[in-house]
């Protein structure tokens, strides 16, 4: 069946492939599964070392850097990123992975006839041109329903070795894919949030549990065994005035005002500074005079 996203006379084409190892192993496995795609894509994706980053769909500041950052560095590191193109952490995850020449997969929770939600269209095409895959059990014709991204979670979790959750709230659908991995036997991790973030109630629920947490790349490497150490360059300024704020982002400073009052530096200047930064592409807006590093900066 052919596929062809808004705004593009590009046709994709989806087709019927062959269930890997990997999830006829898991509880529940597909009878069926469906790819976009070039063929090749696929066999690709499962050759590499493969993790899941999921998350809330409502995600704070936070979540939205934390989520960039490990995704950019694990990409980097030549992880393939699978997430289910879900508004939320998960477009973020794949746009991460995208941005820093890495490569992702999306598991969807509908047919492959319609890319939903339909905002991600333009995100789904990018994963195909970058040399990802589109999978879903379903057959093209069928509708997203709600029980069926329940059912999907077991999936993403089934073809990773680990399953990361970078934020999610108490009752976040994300926590249906760590149960999975549980079941599973993969690797759960979480990102610890502040205990006075509604958002971060279910990661950190999860580490109390007994879920890994994560603070950086590293945390990830080590708990999947991976004996390397994976040096993140510094984003560097231009000059003196730009390794300050930079710094000061680093730190995990993100307001403008707080940015503004830290760095000690004159208005005029300190705008300066953070015009040059954006259009150099080292830091980026959050809108709501929220400033963060660029994932590939």
């Amino acid at each position: 069946m052919n596929t062809k996203n808004q705004g593009t006379d590009h046709t994709i084409q989806s087709k019927a492939v062959d269930i890997p190892d990997v999830l006829l192993q898991i509880p529940d496995p597909p009878k069926q599964l469906f790819a976009l795609g070039f063929a090749d894509n696929l066999t690709e994706c499962l050759q590499t070392l493969m993790v899941a980053i999921v998350g809330s769909r409502k995600v704070t500041a936070y979540g939205r850097t934390v989520t960039e950052r490990l995704a950019a560095a694990l990409a980097r590191a030549g992880v393939t990123i699978v997430s289910g193109l879900a508004i939320g952490v998960d477009a973020i995850a794949h746009r991460a992975a995208l941005e820093s020449g890495g490569r992702t997969l999306a598991i969807l929770g509908g047919g492959l006839d319609n890319i939903y939600p339909a905002a991600n269209q333009q995100l789904a095409q990018r994963i195909l041109q970058q040399g990802g895959a589109i999978l879903s059990e379903y057959s093209d014709d069928m509708p997203a329903l709600p029980h069926q991204f329940v059912a999907r979670n077991r999936l993403i979790s089934g073809l990773c070795r680990a399953v990361i959750i970078t934020e999610a709230a108490a009752k976040s659908g994300s926590l249906h894919t760590a149960a999975f991995a549980l079941e599973q036997g993969k690797e759960v991790l979480a990102v610890p949030g502040s205990i006075l973030s509604p958002s971060s109630e279910g990661t950190n629920q999860l580490i109390k549990t007994g879920a890994t947490p994560v603070t950086n790349i590293q945390d990830i490497l080590d708990a999947l065994g991976i004996q390397r150490k994976i040096r993140i360059a510094k984003p560097r300024g231009a000059n003196a005035n730009e390794q300050l704020v930079l710094d000061l982002l680093l730190k995990g400073d993100q307001d403008g005002a707080a940015l503004l009052a830290k760095s000690g530096l004159e208005t005029p200047l300190f705008n300066q500074t953070l015009t040059m930064l954006e259009i150099t592409g080292k830091i980026r807006s959050l809108g709501g005079n929220q400033w963060t590093i660029s994932a590939t900066g």
